[in-house]
């Protein structure tokens, strides 16, 4: 008779051949130079129904999401008690990123070049762990942040593009915006995949809006 835990053992064996095959490494260029178009300055603007506007001014996130290939595209909006300035503090603090964000294991800025800030992430779900190269573009006079992989480092993802926004609203109060567009590469946990695009994108913004409110 097959073992009841015959599933959870092979789970188990799959994700440990995964984790061996998804080897990142600094010194290795990533296997392509971008998958996903990059932003080229500032995010186009994303349109809001009244009724965004309404749950925004509620307290409520507001986010849209839709799954695209081996991968997925989501964006969201918060409103949070708090200056621009303050809320940029909190998004560029990377090495608090593992006291502050679930699931966030290592986070470690490795190079600084002008706007340009190059961080070092290590996600970890349920033992399975994610370690990618970001390289991005801060530009908060102009009220955004984009970034891409860092192409010159090779990442356990195929791609990754996304920016924050930052908006003033009135002088107490801030709107933000997260989008993030991310390929996945070799074979990924279902949850994992989930945890880093959709429940990511919920994450991202109620952790901002927790520290910076504090």
């Amino acid at each position: 008779m097959p073992s009841p835990f015959a599933p959870v053992i092979l789970l188990l064996a799959v994700m440990t051949m995964s984790r061996t095959a998804m080897a990142a490494d600094p010194a290795q260029p990533h296997t392509n130079k971008g998958i996903v178009a990059a932003y080229a300055g500032a995010p186009a603007k994303v349109s809001l129904s009244a009724d965004d506007e309404a749950k925004l001014t509620a307290g409520q996130m507001v986010q849209k999401q839709a799954q695209t290939g081996n991968g997925g595209h989501a964006v969201a909006f918060m409103n949070i008690n708090a200056t621009p300035e303050k809320v940029w503090s909190k998004i560029t603090s990377f090495a608090n990123y593992p006291s502050w964000v679930d699931s966030v294991s290592k986070c470690t800025t490795y190079k600084k070049e002008g706007s340009l800030i190059y961080v070092d992430f290590v996600l970890s779900v349920m033992g399975f762990g994610v370690q990618y190269y970001i390289k991005h573009d801060h530009q908060p006079a102009q009220g955004y942040m984009t970034w891409t992989l860092d192409y010159s480092r090779l990442s356990d993802l195929d791609d990754s593009v996304g920016y924050w926004r930052v908006t003033a609203l009135s002088p107490t109060v801030t709107r933000l915006e997260y989008s993030v567009d991310i390929r996945f590469k070799g074979w990924i946990p279902g949850f994992v995949q989930e945890m880093i695009s959709s429940k990511g994108l919920t994450t991202a913004t109620t952790w901002v809006k927790k520290q910076s409110e504090l």
